[in-house]
């Protein structure tokens, strides 16, 4: 009995130790099938954005799911810090408990022990006799040790990487609308006469989208974390890029068509990819984003700026193929996440967040 919980024991610390490798340090996404870290936080997920899904509030439902991200971050890490003391106390037991004296039966003595020797208390209170329980009580030191250093650089790393990925979010607010839109952004375009800006504007883009794609793949949980307005999403803002270079890609007169051809294929890659990582199967939107009449609309609108987008029977067919290729991913990460997908254009009246204050939203004022 001792030798098969030694040996559950052991076993135990190098899973959970490649558990935490895998999830803080391996800077890839991690091939195994099963991970401690990816069970806990689908399930916690699933729990936690069912409960969220039930409000039918959006302020508040936004508000419960930004708790989410952080939260299951905090837990995950007592989840690997109980597995390691809980490991290392069924090796004190498989030793014998060998300890100056006890006032607990011998496991719960063995699970304090582990306790104090992983967060490196040095209580004294209870000596190991034995060599090889005083070899456990540093190795478990050292683990613990090592285990906390790693929470503390991991944090702020973490956290860089969250609002570097906002701070294009933040300014596609005056150049799309809140929520984005690839049509309220060429039509601000054209109304300036700025759509030799386009190429500049998507280069930034391409590159924001590589970095979501690479951080995102090495920590999923980043893409728990909301933004700080609710008609903004790092789901919303990718989308809305889609859009624009299929639109681009369709014809844009005075736009070039490989304008927007590498940031559509990075884009597309990522959601792609992205897909797999949170393991969703992508699926068409319930409701047409763009039916006809809408994009009559959006061209409408748009030659009011003097935006021509190509039009007739090749043009609509050649955007509905380009948008097979995006919109069941974008579509997918959008439910599993109760993130919304952008509109194609903005609605009647719609305002920047720039444009209105907590004051305006109650009646007192607005910029």
């Amino acid at each position: 009995m001792t030798i098969l919980v030694g040996t559950a024991g052991g076993i135990l610390i190098v899973f959970i130790f490649l558990d935490v490798f895998r999830f803080m340090i391996l800077p890839r996404r991690a091939s195994s099938r099963f991970t401690l870290a990816r069970w806990f936080l689908r399930q916690f997920g699933q729990v936690w954005i069912g409960l969220a899904g039930t409000v039918r509030v959006r302020s508040r439902r936004e508000n419960l799911l930004s708790f989410f991200g952080p939260l299951a971050l905090i837990l995950l890490f007592c989840l690997w810090a109980a597995g390691f003391i809980l490991a290392f106390a069924m090796l004190g037991w498989a030793f014998g408990s060998q300890y100056s004296h006890s006032l607990f039966p011998s496991f719960i003595t063995d699970l304090y022990t582990s306790g104090t020797s992983f967060f490196t208390l040095g209580f004294a209170d209870i000596i190991p006799l034995s060599g090889p329980e005083r070899a456990l009580s540093v190795l478990e030191a050292a683990v613990g040790f090592g285990f906390l250093g790693l929470v503390i650089s991991y944090l702020p790393l973490f956290y860089q990487s969250f609002a570097e990925r906002e701070v294009l979010i933040s300014m596609l607010d005056e150049w799309a609308g809140s929520p984005p839109s690839a049509g309220e952004l060429l039509r601000r375009l054209g109304n300036d006469s700025c759509l030799d800006d386009l190429q500049h504007f998507l280069r930034d883009w391409e590159k924001w989208t590589a970095e979501l794609l690479e951080r995102h793949l090495s920590y999923p949980i980043l893409g728990m974390f909301r933004s700080q307005h609710e008609n903004q999403s790092w789901v919303a803002s990718l989308t809305m890029i889609l859009d624009l270079c299929a639109l681009i890609r369709v014809g844009i007169d005075d736009v070039p068509q490989r304008t927007g051809w590498l940031t559509f294929a990075i884009a597309r890659h990522a959601v792609g990819d992205l897909n797999q990582v949170y393991h969703l199967t992508p699926h068409s939107p319930s409701q047409d984003r763009l039916p006809a009449e809408d994009l009559q609309k959006l061209r409408a609108i748009l030659a009011e700026k003097d935006v021509h987008l190509r039009s007739g029977p090749a043009a609509d067919e050649e955007l509905a193929r380009l948008r097979v290729e995006y919109e069941p991913y974008v579509n997918a990460l959008a439910e599993f996440l109760l993130m919304d997908l952008p509109p194609w254009f903005a609605g009647p009246g719609a305002k920047d967040n720039w444009e209105t204050t907590a004051w305006s939203e109650e009646g007192g004022s607005h910029f």
